[in-house]
């Protein structure tokens, strides 16, 4: 198998099979949180390079349902090879029954809605979209490369399509002091869009990123732990849009899940038990214990 770096994926994808379709990100690898695909340049792997291991995961003789494909971006591929790469999944792996993979909301812009149909129908579905944060200030301040305008506006396309996706809410992100307002933002936006899933994690600050510097030389406030709880309740509270929530990634406190907005109550009574009856101390060393996203 061509893999340019370790296998990157969310918890849930664990079941499914990788195949590397592009190494790297494919914009500047300079949000300021991230540390994932520094050590390899963005590449597009030939379709030989692809064919050649769907032949060897074909005779692991596993039956995969779900493909997800590996890269920071696989979905900045343009329509064309993407319909070709689904063809040969198919071809090799008959029992695949959706394709995913990790994605940036501007991998859409290129996209038209007939393509984003077509691409659904070729069993695309539920690709990870790292939206982050639907506050602007955060988005400029992370160097996230696009706004909550194009997070709306390519959502929708996608929503027109029947293309199923998955939103990822980066807890924490806004630091210290601003948690309430990234809240109230970020589920806004997200409001206006129709994901099959929001995804949570939380932000841990690590080695290696611009962040993680920034906190050493005080530009960076960081959250504490209890803010980041009180954050993501505001998050749940304001959030609206019919979708299932999902926070157990290994960076959260307290792990959550359920229906928006059938068990929205539920889990925010969760969240405030923990926040009244629980200490910082303990909550950090938590954090602190993590050494792997």
């Amino acid at each position: 198998m061509h893999f340019s770096s370790s296998v990157n994926r969310p918890p849930y994808e664990a079941q499914s099979g990788y195949l590397q379709v592009t190494s790297g990100c494919s914009t500047h690898n300079e949000c300021s949180f991230c540390v994932f695909y520094r050590e390899s340049r963005f590449k597009e792997s030939p379709l030989e390079e692809i064919e050649a291991d769907l032949k060897e995961i074909k005779q692991q003789g596993r039956p995969y349902k779900r493909i997800f494909l590996q890269g920071a971006d696989p979905f900045v591929l343009p329509y064309d090879k993407l319909m070709t790469i689904a063809d040969l999944i198919h071809q090799y792996l008959p029992s695949v029954e959706s394709i995913g993979g990790y994605a940036r909301i501007n991998n859409i812009e290129d996209k038209s809605i007939s393509q984003l149909k077509a691409l659904s129908d070729m069993g695309y579905s539920n690709p990870y979209f790292g939206i982050e944060s639907g506050d602007d200030v955060i988005l400029e301040r992370t160097n996230k490369g696009y706004t909550s305008d194009l997070i709306i506006e390519q959502c929708a396309k996608m929503d027109a399509a029947g293309f199923r996706y998955i939103a990822n809410f980066l807890n924490g992100l806004g630091g210290h002091e601003y948690g309430l307002k990234n809240a109230q933002d970020s589920a806004n936006v997200l409001n206006k869009t129709n994901p099959t899933m929001v995804y949570v994690s939380s932000l841990t600050l690590m080695p290696g990123s611009r962040m993680y510097r920034q906190a050493q030389n005080g530009r960076f406030i960081e959250a504490t732990e209890i803010e980041k709880l009180q954050e993501m309740m505001e998050f749940i509270r304001c959030l609206t849009t019919p979708t299932y929530f999902k926070a157990e990634h290994v960076s959260i406190a307290v792990p959550l899940a359920g229906y928006i907005p059938e068990d929205k109550e539920k889990m925010i009574t969760t969240l405030q038990n923990v926040i009244d009856h629980e200490s910082e101390i303990r909550l950090r060393r938590l954090r602190e214990s993590i050494i792997s996203l």
